[in-house]
């Protein structure tokens, strides 16, 4: 059949056009953005997944469970709230048993330990870890936030978005980043807050501005996701806010350096509280048992500090507390904070902060409208500003904290007040303390984040990325003579040694047997086994180049094995200084010229 004339012409054109438009392939940077709006919708649903499930939890704990257990909170029969806690935490055993070490805890210095060292590939099991565990320890009565674990819910799910589009290096640690502000985002309609977090608390200002625009995207689809299905109003009500005078300024700043001494005070019960649990002989299933326990032995007389708290946090900022109680609420809300997530209950300490900045905020408010009354705002105004300036003093991010309130707010005027008590608060905490609540844990360890554009370029590569796989190995029964001929036609100066099951036993360098080398006799006589060194320095392929680095300069050598990290003895590849100082280089110019690396797979 022969086609008309004009009509094969214009299919003709058609499939060069096709064939043109497929044969695009879009700039990594388009690349990043279009990946960036998959994971803004993905986190939008998992804080979604993230709050209903919450939600079910705590309707069911405090609707019929609470009513089976006949528990009232008029009577003596209050006691039974300590049940709660308890039953929400057995709940949650059986994942602790299923995935020993990914539940429980506060999470987030692992989190940033995988971001900003380990090249930021999470596992996906994550992602339903991030959704259960808290949900049951929180919905339960358990002393925890919810936002920590949708940054690191929103986290895993960029990085498992990254994974399956091929992306490595600086552009995952972007999608990690991404996820986060996305899940941040949708928590409180706050965009801009969501990068400013992600930025501040999870990539330490360690952060290149042509990869804000991926940040952003993600940010903007995740808000308006979540609007969809929650609509604007977030989980606690916010007042309207106003400044009386501009002399009221100095009082904010009174309230920074009140708030900067309390985040340092909750800094110290919270890790005080962990080494009490880590120390203790204790099962480690049965820690968290007891601290549920704890936990709702305070609730019985202050049923506050269970939960979230955000009711609680809405009544301060509408000035429904007593002055006492909300004095008396911060420290016991660290306490239990503490208690939950030192014991093994799984949350953030975001939500706690917020508490108790709003405490802190409506007590120190409530004494100064009493002093001036007309010079000053109502209490809710200072419980708002207390609430970002203790946020910011704990976790050493006075941005995140301006945004978030200007965002929820809607006003300009705020900025000012949260600008001086943010910063005093965090130039208090800072001078007291240089670790944040986040990072505190990670250095403790010795791990050191805060590194400087050249150490987190080193720490974006790994060893697999470099190790040369055809390297050259030779049999420990090899004479000095076979070995040297073996040298002068090798590019390799260092040959591993390897036993008759082709497991390594040492390693042989051409320096070991240059003077044997002299007396032609016994060349032929001692064999790669009298030579060796026995000791051989290995690094695995999933370490990063800055501790392969490190690894080179123990003994000034040049070259050394990668061994496999279940099996030491098998020898996967051969790594050499100057190709871990070239990638070095590559990595650093590529950063310096905004560019994204190599192209996505």
């Amino acid at each position: 059949m022969r086609w008309p004339h004009g009509l094969g012409r214009a299919w003709h054109h058609r499939r060069v056009l096709l064939a043109r438009l497929l044969a695009i392939r879009p700039s990594d940077e388009t690349q990043l953005i279009l990946i960036a709006v998959v994971v803004g919708v993905l986190a939008a649903l998992g804080y979604a997944l993230l709050r209903t499930s919450l939600e079910q939890v705590e309707a069911y704990f405090f609707g019929p469970l609470h009513s089976l257990l006949s528990i009232d909170l008029g009577g003596w029969r209050r006691v039974g709230i300590v049940l709660l806690p308890v039953l929400g935490i057995v709940c949650l055993i059986p994942l602790m048993l299923l995935f020993p070490g990914d539940v429980g805890g506060y999470g987030l210095p692992r989190f940033l330990e995988i971001v900003n060292l380990r090249g930021g590939v999470i596992r996906a099991r994550s992602i339903f870890i991030t959704i259960v565990a808290p949900a049951l320890t929180i919905g339960s009565g358990g002393s925890a936030g919810l936002e920590g674990p949708i940054a690191q819910l929103g986290g895993a799910i960029g990085s498992n978005v990254g994974q399956t589009f091929g992306v490595t290096g600086t552009k995952m640690r972007v999608m990690v980043a991404s996820g986060v502000a996305a899940g941040i985002a949708a928590v409180f309609n706050a965009p801009m807050a969501g990068v400013m977090f992600a930025i501040e608390i999870v990539l330490l200002g360690d952060f290149e501005i042509h990869h804000f625009t991926p940040l952003v995207i993600a940010a903007g689809v995740a808000t308006a996701s979540a609007r969809m299905v929650f609509g604007n109003a977030l989980m606690f009500d916010v007042p309207a806010y106003t400044l009386v005078s501009y002399w009221e300024l100095l009082l904010y700043a009174g309230l920074g350096v009140v708030v900067g001494g309390l985040a340092v005070l909750n800094i110290k019960i919270f890790y005080g509280v962990w080494d009490l649990f880590e120390s203790s002989r204790l099962p480690r299933l049965v820690r968290p048992v007891v601290g549920a326990a704890l936990v709702g032995t305070v609730g019985i007389g202050l049923p506050q500090v269970m939960g979230g708290g955000y009711h609680t946090i809405s009544e301060a900022m509408h000035g429904d507390l007593p002055w006492l109680l909300m004095a008396a609420l911060p420290l016991f809300k660290m306490v239990t904070t503490a208690i939950t997530l030192g014991s093994g209950g799984a949350g953030g300490i975001f939500a706690p902060a917020m508490f108790m900045g709003t405490m802190v905020g409506g007590a120190y408010g409530a004494m100064v409208h009493a002093i001036w009354p007309s010079a000053t705002a109502p209490v809710g105004t200072y419980a708002l500003v207390g609430l970002g300036a203790f946020l910011a003093a704990a976790a050493h991010a006075p941005l995140t904290a301006m945004f978030l309130l200007f965002e929820i707010t809607n006003s300009h005027e705020i900025v000012l007040p949260v600008l001086f008590a943010s910063a005093i608060g965090t130039i208090i905490a800072r001078l007291f303390y240089a670790e944040s609540i986040d990072t505190e844990a990670l250095s403790r360890k010795g791990v050191e984040l805060k590194v400087g554009r050249e150490l987190t370029a080193m720490n974006a590569l790994t060893v697999a990325e470099v190790m040369h796989k055809d390297f050259a190995s030779v049999p420990a029964s090899l004479d000095l003579h076979s070995l040297a001929q073996r040298f002068a036609t090798s590019p390799w100066i260092y040959f591993p040694v390897l036993d008759h099951g082709e497991r390594m036993v040492g390693i042989i360098s051409l320096n070991d047997i240059r003077t044997v080398l002299v007396e032609e006799e016994l060349a032929h006589l001692v064999v790669v086994a009298d030579m060796m060194t026995r000791e051989v320095i290995t690094v695995f392929p999933d370490d990063t180049l800055n501790r392969a680095m490190e690894e080179f300069g123990r003994k000034d050598i040049e070259q050394m094995p990668v061994v496999a990290r279940q099996d030491p003895g098998r020898v996967l590849g051969m790594l050499k200084r100057q190709d871990v100082i070239r990638a070095y280089n590559e990595q650093i110019l590529g950063r310096a010229h905004g560019a994204y690396g190599a192209p996505m797979h």
